[in-house]
Parts: structure tokens; sequence; C-alpha cells
């Protein structure tokens, strides 16, 4: 789901890019369903302890480079997403009630959205994702970049854990392509350390579709990891 939005503020504080998304996931789905939302919190989803949600926001086309700042544009999207379709469906309705959303300090007002349906289903075999925002990634409490040991292994099993959430096949041949540079976000007072990659990898047409909609790594529902 793409919510457009605009804003009046000129630029955000980076501490605001990754740290709100979290809380406002959770108060869309309390508008909706409070007993969905309590649940997904406290317990995850089918058994396990993982949240399959995804969110990235917000992004703006067209606003200027500044060094320091993350600047806005009149052309704002956030994006929502979840391979469960009781969550997106909980997310969908409560963004229809929605004039804005409370970003931080910021406040977004919504514009409208639009549900992505009509994505090509890939066919079986090898496939390509890159992300929009940094996939975190954790090994013995140290947060991990591309290239650097145990980082191939802790996104396979990241990936087979989802699959396994999901009840399809995990993927296989797992291959980072590109990275990007290394960035470093506050999140409740504790680091989130990634870089956007591109990765391949050999995949079921269905668990492709399921983690667009739920991102790469860790802490999807703080915003990171989500596949373009």
């Amino acid at each position: 789901m793409r919510v457009d939005v605009v804003t009046d503020t000129s630029q955000l504080s980076w501490d605001d890019v990754h740290r709100p998304a979290r809380g406002v996931v959770y108060g869309l789905l309390e508008e909706h369903d409070p007993a969905l939302a309590r649940s997904l919190h406290d317990e995850g989803w089918g058994g396990h302890p993982l949240k399959p949600v995804g969110v990235a926001g917000p992004q703006f086309k067209g606003a200027p480079r500044k060094k320091g700042v993350y600047t806005t544009s009149p052309e704002g999207s956030v994006w929502f997403g979840s391979p469960v379709p009781e969550i997106a469906a909980a997310l969908i309705s409560a963004l229809a009630l929605r004039t804005e959303i409370v970003w931080g300090a910021a406040r977004l007002r919504i514009q409208g959205f639009t549900i992505e349906v009509d994505v090509p289903t890939p066919v079986e075999g090898l496939v390509e994702l890159r992300t929009a925002t940094p996939v975190v990634l954790r090994h013995e409490g140290r947060e991990l970049l591309p290239g650097e040991g145990h980082y191939i292994d802790r996104l396979e099993h990241n990936l087979q854990h989802k699959a396994d959430v999901l009840g399809l096949p995990a993927p296989r041949g797992l291959r980072v392509l590109e990275a990007g540079p290394r960035r470093r976000f506050l999140v409740r007072g504790a680091p989130r350390i990634g870089a956007q990659v591109r990765v391949a990898m050999e995949a079921d047409p269905r668990f492709v579709d399921a983690i667009r909609s739920w991102g790469l790594g860790l802490d999807t529902v703080q915003g990171f990891g989500w596949i373009r």
C-alpha cells in the first residue's frame, strides 16, 4: 500500500526516519482491531515471534540533497505491507479513515493511497530483489554488514524463518550482488546499523510475492529491509 502524503515541514529529523514506524503501524492496527494489534505485538504470528509487517517511509521524490538533513518535497509517500491478508486488511481499513499520519514531529497529510495488486507474479527460479531501506541483521548481539562473516548465514536464516511462518518453501542459493553504504540510526535508544542490498536467490514465486510485502532481515516493522 502506497500512501501519498504531503507535509508542511521542509525537513525531518534523522531520528524520525525510522523511530516512529513501529508506533504508526501498531496505532493503525489498534484503531481497526485492538485484539489483533495486541496479539501481534505480544506473541507474533502463527506461533512464531516474527511480525509479518513491512513499512517504509516517509520518502520524498525529488527532495533536494542537503548534508546532514533529511529533506522533503511535495511528493511524499509511506509504504505499508503484510503477506498476511488479515493484517493487510486491518491496515487498509484504518488508513481509509485517516486524514493524516503523525510521523514523529511531522504531520503527513494523506492525499490518497494505492493498493498494489497487479504486480506480475514471477516464475519459478532465479529472482533479484533490491531494498529501499537498510537491511538489519545481527550475530551474537552485533550488527552485521554485507561482506562480513555470518551475513549470508543470518539472512538465509531470516528468510527460512519467514518461509516457515508463511508455510512456504524457503529460497535457495542466496547471493548479495550489490550493497550500499553503511547506515546508522538510533531507535528507542539503541543503534540499528545496516545497508541497502541487491540480492539474488532461487525462490518459489509465492514466497517472492509475500516477501515483497514484508521485507528482508530484522526490524521490518521499524521500517528496515523494505523491498522496492
